[in-house]
This record gives C-alpha cells, structure tokens and sequence, in this order.
C-alpha cells in the first residue's frame, strides 16, 4: 500500500494535518489504533472537563457553534466535536489498526501495522502527548495494602477503595481529581511539587481569552530562551466548570485538602515529602504576578483600562508553618495513591536514530531533520506556546504541512488551506 503522507493518529492534530494535506492535493492516509478521538473515548476520567472554553474549540475549517461559547465541553463532547471534524475532512482512514513501527525504506518510510504495510516518502505522527504516565520509580515501594492509580486509571471516587487519598501532582488533574475525591468524603493529601497557578478569570475575562488577546498564546518556540525548560513547564491549575470557579491551592487548603512538599520518596511504610512546599508556592505566586503585570500592560497600551474591570492581586498561597516531612499510611488511613506526575510521549515504536537518551524524540519545531520526511505534531510548546491546546494545532498543523509540501515539490496550503 502506498500513500505520500501516511498520518499515525487521528485526533484533532492529525485531522487538521489531513485538512491541509488535501488542500495541497496531496494523497494521504490517517491510521488510528482505535476509533477516532480514541484518547478521549478510552483514557479520561468521568467528570473531565475541556481546561479551555468552547469558544476556543476551532480547528481549520471548524469552530465551535454551539449556544454555549463561554462553557467547558465534556468528553463526550469532545468525541463529538471532533467526530463531526472527522467527518467534514473526509480523509481516507484506517482505524483499529495498531502501527507496530517506523523504519526507512530507501527516500522514504516503511510504516508496518499489524493489517498490512505502507509505504511513503512522509509520515506525521499525530499520536498525542499523554501516551504514558510518569509515574516513579518508588512507587513500586508503596505498601500492599495501598491502591495505585494515574488519571488514566481513574474513572470517578466510587470506583476507589475505602479510606484516605494521597493525590501525587498538583498540576491541572492532580487539583481537579483532588477536589472531587475529597467532595466525595474521603479525606485527601495534595503531594505538591513544581505548578504553574493561573486563576479563571482575571478583569472579567477568562484567563485564556486574555493568554488569546495578549499574544502570549503566539509565542513560537525559537523566541524562547530555554524551549527545552519550557516545554516541561506543568498544564496551568484550572478547571472548566459553568461557574468558572478558580481552583488553586487557596481553594482546595478551604475545602479541608490537605498540603505536603514534593513526594520524595517511601521509607519504612512511610511517605517521604521535600521540605520545598513554601518556596514552590512562592515560585508559581511570583510567576502568576509576572502574568498579570503583562496583561495589565497591555491593557494599558491597548488604552482599555475603562473598558475591563480594574486590576488585582489574588493572596498568596497559604501554607502551614511546618507541613509533614513524613507521613505513616497506615496511621493516616491511606488506601489510594493517584499519581498526577504527567505523562510523556511514546515513541518507542520508532525504528530510526532520532530519540534521544531518554527515549525523547528530537525535532525542531515539529520537524525531524535528522529523517527528512518525518514530522511531529500535537507536542506542548510544539511551535506556539498554544500547540497543547485543541486551536493550538491549526496553525502548527498549515506550518508542517507547508515544510512538507515544499519538500516534495507541491504548492503549499496558502490562503486556501486556512481555517
């Protein structure tokens, strides 16, 4: 079988890829291990949430246009958003089909699957962020009697064992499945490391409307000082409820959460906490003012200061004069331990010389220059500080295309190919 363009996945990423390929005329197949929109329908819990509002839901030649534009999609609908994107794109699509690696075959590749091999002078991999938790490596020393779960796991607090929650991670799904464990009943312990604090709204907009208007959301990874630093950086504490509540630490201390440093480690049946919890909060409370000092001056070169609400300052973070350096499970009734830690890429099925030592792969912007041919899309801070986000793959996605385009000699996507 042969194609140009063979895609690995069809999320948004990969069907807005397949909207600019065949803009450029380029012949092209998408190839999904499951269903469309697999991740959403397969790995996320009951009560997720979209982080962003509906009005940011767009991809190239769709937009949100529901009644709804400052509400929070929930997964299923998101499946159906981007069912509906699917089915407007049209691609030529092979689903439950597992690609079980990427080898070079002459100029160009080798995609082996297990119901038959294709060959192209292309491939984009579209298979997503979030493919493996990271989880470390101790906690394969949590006692037997505790419960070990990541958000891929977890579904909802009836499906959890009895008894007290260590939540490991407070970033965006460690605050979010901490409140609803604990709204549950249980008692819960946020292990708390590195976060980036952001509220929900901020002088009357949502926090991302303004990230949109500022240009902050633009920013191309080359303007960067540290892009490596900068793609590690946590998904911000938000949550999207009709509300539009924020939920940071202030709000989960408020709600009986309790805090610790950073989980360190298990020693003797007990967990082991950094003593770092106060100057991690210091840290993200510093940058989160730096945010709002960039907003508030755009404001006012924009000359809006009379058209939004007036500027403010949230509290600092409140912690606890000594958090627990130690904590006994069995005396603190510790029956589950999620592990909100992040999670990583897989690449592993890669059979070319372009990870790095860490199993990482290596791209600029997407592009793999050591394998001409090979892009990457749908990576945090692919090309633009956006590229996690759904509307964040419409621009990466014309960018690669027109470095794919160029390199076989077709015309690129141009004012035809936009959104």
């Amino acid at each position: 079988m042969r194609a140009t363009t063979v895609v690995v996945g069809a999320g948004h990423a990969g069907l807005a890829v397949s909207h600019y390929l065949a803009a450029c005329s380029i012949d092209h197949v998408l190839i999904e291990r499951g269903e469309v929109a697999n991740s959403w329908r397969t790995e996320r819990w009951d009560s997720l949430t979209l982080l962003t509002p509906n009005w940011q839901a767009r991809v190239p030649g769709l937009a949100y246009d529901g009644d709804d534009p400052d509400g929070f999609m929930d997964v299923s609908e998101v499946v159906s958003f981007i069912e509906r994107y699917a089915r407007l794109v049209g691609p030529s699509l092979e689903t439950h089909t597992n690609v079980e690696s990427v080898r070079q075959n002459g100029a160009g590749y080798q995609v082996v699957t297990d119901r038959g091999v294709w060959h192209a002078p292309t491939v984009v991999l579209a298979t997503g962020a979030c493919n493996i938790p990271k989880v470390p490596a101790f906690a394969a020393d949590l006692p037997g009697s505790i419960a070990s779960c990541t958000p891929m796991d977890y579904s909802n607090p009836s499906a959890l064992p009895n008894g007290g929650v260590l939540v490991v991670g407070a970033s965006a799904s460690g605050v979010q499945i901490a409140e609803e464990v604990h709204a549950s009943g249980r008692p819960v312990t946020l292990a708390v490391g590195e976060h980036v604090r952001m509220p929900r709204t901020y002088r009357g907009k949502d926090i991302l409307w303004w990230m949109d208007r500022t240009g902050l959301h633009d920013e191309r990874y080359d303007e960067v000082d540290d892009i490596k630093r900068a793609r590690r950086v946590p998904a911000p504490q938000l949550v999207g409820k009709p509300e539009r509540t924020t939920l940071d630490l202030n709000a989960l201390t408020e709600q009986g959460v309790r805090l610790v440093g950073r989980f360190a480690g298990i020693a003797d049946g007990k967990a082991q906490f950094s003593g770092s919890l106060r100057n991690k909060c210091a840290l993200a409370d510093l940058k989160l003012g730096r945010l709002l000092d960039t907003i508030d001056e755009w404001i006012d070169d924009e000359g809006l200061d009379g058209e939004v609400e007036p500027a403010c300052r949230f509290p600092p973070t409140r912690v606890e004069d000594s958090p627990p350096l130690t904590l006994d499970f069995a005396e603190h009734g510790i029956r589950t331990a999620i592990w909100a830690t992040g999670f990583e890429a897989d690449h592993s099925w890669l059979d070319l010389p372009v990870l790095d030592h860490k199993g990482r792969l290596r791209h600029d912007g997407g592009v793999v220059s050591e394998s001409p041919g090979l892009y990457r899309i749908g990576l945090n801070f692919l090309r633009r500080r956006k590229s996690s986000f759904i509307h964040g793959a419409a621009d990466d996605a014309r960018d690669l295309v027109g470095h794919l385009a160029a390199a076989i000699g077709a015309p690129g996507p141009g004012k035809g190919g936009s959104a």
